[in-house]
């Protein structure tokens, strides 16, 4: 074998310091399903397959904002709109970042409560 088996990512873990804030955040602007909570401190939500960990963190060296995450969406300006009208903080519109063959990438980028960077992204197939 010459890889050790990895199928996919199993899960994602966010730091956040204010998880009552975090869980409205991600449950209410966002829309992601939450499956459960282990208070005082982590909530797990589904994201299309995808475990998402929000946690307080454990330990000095952990605290601190994530890598970015990016979310599909199939349409960018609807997703913005909405999550703008929620209350989403962006740092500016969706915007083109790149022509390919088949579809044009666009994203948008913004901050979540605990100044998280995440991204909406599209895949816009040409016609």
């Amino acid at each position: 074998m010459t890889n050790p088996g990895i199928e996919r990512i199993g899960q994602i873990a966010l730091v956040v310091h204010d998880l009552p804030r975090a869980v409205g955040f991600y449950q209410g602007t966002l829309g992601l399903q939450l499956l459960f909570q282990v208070p005082p401190k982590m909530a797990f939500f589904d994201c299309a397959g995808v475990r998402l960990m929000l946690s307080l963190p454990e330990k000095a060296e952990f605290d601190h904002p994530s890598s970015i995450l990016y979310f599909k969406v199939p349409d960018i300006q609807h997703a913005y709109r909405m999550m703008k009208d929620r209350g989403a903080a962006f740092e500016g519109e969706p915007h083109l970042v790149a022509k390919l063959e088949t579809h044009d990438l666009w994203l948008a980028f913004f901050k979540d409560p605990d100044l998280n960077f995440l991204a909406l992204m599209s895949e816009v197939r040409r016609t």
